[in-house]
């Protein structure tokens, strides 16, 4: 018999990581802060092979769960999803698995860790790297800390939302794998906007240059989606600036207290906060193409 997933957020990654859950025949139990949300979704999957039900107590939702997956903003968030009053671990029973596939501190992890151990219920941290793009399709990584008994339970769960799962260690782990995460993230972003702005200035044809450097060293993640949201001038959020924002700040919160300097991940924090100034958070992080056209003198 297939795990009772309950699954808590429906935004830009939870919504297709859900729907990949449901399309596996996963019976799943959906809630967000928004209730219309999850009403919807479970609507759209009435037709799939699974059962879909929407929730508006998130104790009845950890109630009807062997596996609870959050995708949430931050740390506060979490922590008043799943042991807050009415939360999932007042109705979810003893020998439970949360995973939470937010990106937050990895003190907050073990201190959330903590305090649902003591209620039985297991911890995984595992937030994800890939975008909205591997959310969709199911090929997201997680980098997951916490019981490796917890993770082989709850390892189907985890094989239909993404293609790599990683675990680096006990509880927090997993965030701060994804701390390292972010800082390749940052310095792939500000080196393909750099370039493309470049490009542009210099009168190349962005297209057929863009194919070019996707063929050669120069390749990466962020060349090959975000580079073309930026050639396609597309600057919707598949993840938006002021997420990214909050991801740097932990890592750079880490990095001071363990004394690791960061000065790439720093200054790309501080280009994003210029964006931020002119209220464009809602933005995606390839807007900061943008603000090089604008230092330039680019209209």
């Amino acid at each position: 018999m297939p795990l009772d997933v309950g699954f808590i957020g429906l935004g830009t990654m939870g919504a297709g990581m859900a729907r990949n859950l449901a399309k596996a025949g996963f019976p799943l139990c959906l809630a967000t802060r928004t209730a219309s949300k999850a009403k919807a979704l479970a609507s759209e999957l009435a037709g799939s092979d699974a059962k879909v039900r929407a929730f508006e107590s998130l104790s009845d939702l950890g109630r009807e769960s062997d596996v609870v997956v959050t995708c949430l903003p931050d740390a506060p968030e979490v922590e008043a999803v799943l042991l807050g009053a009415g939360g999932v671990a007042s109705g979810a029973a003893r020998g439970a698995i949360a995973i939470d596939c937010s990106t937050i501190a990895a003190e907050s992890a073990r201190a959330i860790a903590g305090r649902l151990s003591e209620r039985g219920i297991s911890l995984l941290d595992a937030p994800v790297s890939g975008g909205q793009k591997g959310a969709i399709e199911g090929t997201l990584t997680f980098f997951i800390g916490g019981d490796p008994a917890a993770l082989e339970m709850a390892r189907p769960v985890f094989q239909v939302m993404g293609k790599r799962m990683t675990h680096l260690g006990p509880s927090g782990a997993g965030q701060l794998g994804k701390a390292t995460n972010q800082i390749i993230v940052a310095g792939n972003l500000i080196a393909v906007s750099e370039a493309l702005a470049f490009a542009r200035k210099v009168g190349l044809p962005l297209q057929p240059l863009h194919d070019a450097l996707r063929a050669g060293a120069a390749n990466s993640w962020a060349l090959e989606v975000l580079g073309q949201k930026m050639i396609d001038r597309d600057f919707k959020p598949a993840f938006a600036i002021k997420h990214q924002q909050k991801d740097l700040a932990i890592v750079l919160k880490t990095a001071r207290a363990k004394g690791v300097p960061l000065p790439g991940s720093a200054l790309v924090h501080q280009l994003l906060s210029a964006l931020e100034a002119q209220g464009r958070g809602d933005e995606g992080t390839q807007a900061l193409l943008t603000l090089y056209e604008q230092l330039e003198g680019h209209s």
